[in-house]
């Protein structure tokens, strides 16, 4: 089974699949995203590191997440994706903030074959962005477009689909 968990920032998106990874009795591999770029980055993954059983593997990878989805295929445990937006980022712009198209669309691309081919229990969180006003400038823009986008595939791709919003889950689809 593959969730997609969305929510805003503070959501409580992250705690709610950790919960769900915790109460699938499996093994979790938590597969993270995000770079510390600065301290107020650093202190939100702190945050997120204390929150994780000690028992939970970690493996960081802001790029190729689909290669990492994909080389933990067939284990039996529940990946834990955290966060899709972060990633989304990480491929779509470099660290100047220059649009790399080519590299979006292929790992888009392989992030979408790993998914369909994996097998795993597998729980994706991203944040809900397109939910506020239109942003001013044309980087802002691309990326609340292609998050928007991305969500809308997975919705189709995935099993189920749920919207945190002040910490409580809304359960959009379950099949």
């Amino acid at each position: 089974m593959i969730e997609l968990v969305l929510g805003g920032a503070r959501s409580g998106k992250s705690r709610y699949a950790e919960q769900q990874a915790l109460a699938s009795g499996l093994p979790v591999v938590y597969l993270a995203t995000a770079e510390a770029g600065d301290g107020e980055m650093s202190a939100r993954i702190a945050h997120h590191r204390q929150r994780r059983p000690a028992e939970w593997t970690t493996l960081e990878e802001p790029v190729a997440l689909a290669e990492a989805i994909t080389a933990q295929t067939g284990r039996g445990q529940c990946l834990l994706v955290d966060c899709l937006t972060l990633w989304l980022c990480n491929v779509l712009f470099d660290k100047q903030g220059n649009l790399h198209e080519d590299r979006f669309r292929r790992h888009s691309a392989a992030l979408f074959d790993a998914l369909d081919a994996s097998g795993e229990r597998i729980i994706l969180v991203s944040n809900e962005v397109g939910m506020g006003v239109v942003a001013a400038d044309a980087m802002t823009r691309r990326f609340v477009d292609e998050a928007g986008f991305l969500h809308q595939k997975l919705a189709q791709l995935c099993d189920k689909v749920v919207l945190v919003t002040a910490g409580l889950p809304q359960i959009l689809k379950h099949v």
